[in-house]
C-alpha cells in the first residue's frame, strides 16, 4: 500500500498566488504598526473651549452681555509626559547625596607617588576598617609608599606606623625560629613533634612522651605554616633566655631614639604553658609595631644588623625618622640568616601565603622572577578592638638582587562585620605591581 504524502505537489497554490498573499499579509501588518504608533505619539488636538448655553432669547442674551467673558481651556492629561516625569524623578531624586571631596595631597610627599596612588587605591576599593600598609625600599631602606586606614576613613598620616598596641601573633615564630637556629640544636629539616591541630594550642598538644613515634613535622614547615603545637614545643625546650636574646636581636623590648617606634614587647615566663604561647605568638602581650616588623624583615633580607626604616616625606615627620640612624643590635649568624630567609619563602611556596601570592594574583613573569618570602599572623586584639591579619615579607628580584621590596601589610576589622580583602592577596597585588614599576621599567 502507498502512503500519500503530507501535502502533495498538485495539492499546493501556484508560486505566483502565495507571493501575492505574502505581500499583503505583510502590508497589512506594516500598516497595523504604523497606525498604532501614530496613535500613541501623535499630538493631541486641541479642545475648543467650553461656553454656558442660555435660555433666555438671543436678543436679551446679547444686551445683557457688558464685558467679554473669559474662558479657560482644559487640556487632557498626557500620559506619555507624566511616565516621563515619573522616570525622571526616580533617576534624579530631589536631595541628591553630597560629593564627598578626596584629599589626595599626602600622596605628593611620598618618594614613589605612582605607589602610593596605588595603595590608596587598593584601601578605598577594599574599605579595611583599619589598615596600615608599608613599602620600603630594600637597598636604601628607605620607605617608598605608605597607606592608612581609620574607622574606614584614609589618614594623611600614618601613626599606626609606630603604634605599639598591635599582638604580634604568629610573627612572633620568627623569635622561636631564630633562636632555635642560632642555638645550633636545630636545622630546618628537624623533625618536630605535631600533636593535634596546628593552630590551636591545649596543654595536652604540649606532652610528648618519651620515644615518641607519632607525626611530625620540620621545622621550616612548622614555621610556614604557622604550626602552634610544634612551635611552642622548640620554644620550651629552648627556654625563656634563649629566646628573650633572639628578641633583643630583632629589636623587641628596645627603646628607639625619639620614640620612633615605640617599644615593641616580648617577656615571655621560665616555664609553663604562658612559655609556650610567647613561643607560638599565641597571646596579646607580645606586640610589634610595622615599623620595627619592616626592619626585622630587612635584616633578614639584607643579613644585617636592625635599622629602622626613614623618610624625608613630610607627612612622617614625627612618625619616621628622617635619615638612618645605627642602632647598637647585635646580629645572628650567618647561617641564621640563611635559615630565616628559607624559611619565609616557605610560607610562601608551600605554607599560609601559597594560595594568594601566586600568580592567581601576579603576572606569571613577575612571580617566576622573584624570590618571595614572609610570614603572616592573625589573632584578636583591643585597640583598636578586632582581628588583626598580618603579613611581613620581601620581595627580590633574582636577576638582580639590588632590586628588592620590604612590605608590611595589616588589616584589622570587627568579625562580626564584612571582611577585607585577605592580607596576603593585597600584598600580591602590590608587590605585582612593584615588580612592573621596578624589574622592567617602560624604555
Amino acid at each position: 500500500m502507498t502512503i500519500k504524502p503530507y501535502i502533495e505537489k498538485s495539492d499546493r497554490l501556484p508560486y505566483k498566488v502565495r507571493m501575492r498573499n505574502r505581500v499583503i499579509a505583510i502590508s497589512v501588518m506594516v500598516a497595523i504598526a504604523v497606525g498604532v504608533f501614530s496613535c500613541i505619539f501623535n499630538t493631541q488636538e486641541e479642545i475648543a473651549p467650553l461656553t454656558s448655553v442660555s435660555t433666555e432669547p438671543m436678543e436679551e442674551a446679547t444686551a445683557s452681555v457688558k464685558e467679554p467673558v473669559e474662558t479657560t481651556s482644559v487640556e487632557e492629561p498626557n500620559p506619555i509626559e507624566e511616565t516621563k516625569n515619573a522616570v525622571t524623578q526616580v533617576i534624579e531624586p530631589p536631595n541628591p547625596p553630597p560629593v564627598v571631596a578626596i584629599d589626595s595631597s599626602y600622596l605628593k610627599g611620598q618618594k614613589d607617588v605612582f605607589l602610593a596612588e596605588k595603595i590608596d587605591n587598593l584601601l578605598r576599593r577594599f574599605k579595611p576598617e583599619n589598615a596600615i600598609i608599608l613599602m620600603v625600599d630594600g637597598e636604601s631602606n628607605e620607605v617608598l609608599a605608605w597607606g592608612e586606614t581609620k574607622n574606614k576613613e584614609i589618614q594623611t598620616k600614618a601613626d599606626f606606623l609606630i603604634k605599639n598596641t598591635f599582638p604580634a601573633a604568629s610573627l612572633a615564630k620568627t623569635i622561636t625560629i631564630a633562636a632555635a637556629l642560632e642555638s645550633n640544636r636545630y636545622s630546618l629539616n628537624t623533625p618536630i613533634p605535631q600533636i593535634g591541630k596546628g593552630h590551636t594550642l591545649y596543654k595536652k598538644q604540649l606532652q610528648v612522651k618519651e620515644n615518641y613515634t607519632g607525626p611530625t613535622v620540620e621545622l621550616q614547615d612548622a614555621f610556614g605554616k604557622s604550626y602552634n603545637p610544634p612551635t611552642a614545643i622548640v620554644g620550651m625546650s629552648l627556654g625563656a633566655n634563649r629566646l628573650k636574646t633572639a628578641a633583643s636581636k630583632l629589636g623587641y623590648n628596645m627603646n628607639f631614639p625619639k620614640g620612633l617606634p615605640q617599644r615593641s614587647n616580648y617577656a615571655p615566663p621560665d616555664t609553663g604553658y604562658g612559655l609556650a604561647e610567647a613561643s607560638c605568638g599565641f597571646t596579646t602581650t607580645t606586640t610589634l609595631t610595622p615599623l620595627l616588623a619592616s626592619a626585622q624583615v630587612r635584616a633578614i633580607l639584607k643579613k644585617k644588623p636592625l635599622e629602622i626604616p626613614w623618610s624625608k616625606d613630610v607627612n612622617l615627620k614625627g612618625v619616621v625618622p628622617d635619615k638612618r640612624i645605627a642602632l647598637e643590635v647585635e646580629s645572628f649568624s650567618d647561617n641564621t640568616y640563611y635559615g630565616l630567609r628559607h624559611a619565609m619563602i616557605r610560607s610562601i611556596t608551600h605554607g599560609t601565603a601559597r594560595k594568594n601570592i601566586s600568580t592567581k594574583y601576579m603576572a606569571r613573569k613577575n612571580y617566576n622572577g622573584l624570590y618571595i618570602g614572609g610570614k603572616t599572623g592573625s589573632l584578636d586584639g583591643k585597640d583598636p578592638e578586632g582581628r588583626y591579619d598580618w603579613f611581613m615579607g620581601f620581595a627580590q628580584s633574582k636577576e638582580d638582587p639590588s632590586k628588592s621590596l620590604v612590605i608590611v601589610v595589616l588589616q584589622i576589622y570587627d568579625n562580626q562585620g564584612l571582611r577585607p580583602q585577605p592580607t596576603t592577596q593585597v600584598t600580591a597585588m602590590l608587590i605585582n605591581y612593584w615588580a612592573h614599576n621596578y624589574l622592567y621599567p617602560k624604555k
